[in-house]
């Protein structure tokens, strides 16, 4: 079951625009990396481009959208400052490129994503991985995301709904045995009938996609 927030022919372009933005906040206007992308967060851009509102995706540049970032976090760039990329592409332009592909692929939020595996972290995983298949970097970011969030979707956003498996079982309509084997990972959310999805779904105020395992 995949769902996408933007349509996979506007992703080469949101990639271009994340990783020209990450490289002139970091090569240009000399920010730290993760700093900056807290402020991406704070701001609130961070999450419109991730559900994909047009304005960030596909009509602003990188440099722009830093503009408006510092816009919205209290401290605008200086005119000084000129919005020029270059054709070089750097560990930071990698990043953010690599980053976008893997937030779209999964549907995961930003700050989701930054809270496991920080942009330092990422750029730590350039010489290795910036010559190879996009997917190999994908597969490494899941096996770190499952190590920073060991507890399924589904468990989490129960917790955070206040239920309990059995009562989960109640308001839905799926089955306590089904709950259980979905939250131990030995049967797979994602194979199940978009009926149980969408039951469990409306139990837990959340969205189908929301529950989804991501692999």
């Amino acid at each position: 079951m995949e769902i996408h927030a933007y349509d996979e022919e506007y992703l080469p372009y949101a990639q271009r625009v994340l990783g020209d933005m990450l490289d002139f906040a970091v090569n240009t206007c000399g920010m730290e990396a993760d700093d900056y992308f807290f402020q991406f967060i704070v701001s609130g851009i961070a999450a419109q481009f991730g559900n994909g509102n047009p304005k960030y995706v596909v009509g602003m540049t990188g440099c722009e959208v830093v503009r408006a970032v510092m816009e919205q976090c209290g401290g605008p760039l200086s005119d000084d400052i000129k919005d020029e990329m270059y054709l070089d592409k750097s560990p930071e332009y990698w990043a953010g490129w690599a980053l976008c592909y893997y937030q779209w692929i999964t549907g995961y939020t930003f700050s989701h994503i930054h809270r496991a595996v920080p942009i330092s972290e990422l750029l730590g995983m350039y010489p290795a991985l910036h010559e190879a298949d996009i997917t190999k970097f994908a597969d490494i970011m899941h096996e770190k995301m499952i190590a920073a969030y060991p507890e399924t979707n589904l468990k989490r956003l129960r917790t955070l709904a206040g239920l309990s498996q059995s009562e989960l079982a109640r308001q839905s309509g799926v089955s306590l045995r089904q709950i259980q084997l979905f939250e131990q990972r030995q049967r797979d959310i994602n194979r199940t009938q978009a009926l149980n999805l969408l039951r469990l779904a409306r139990a837990l105020c959340c969205r189908m996609e929301d529950l989804v395992e991501h692999t």
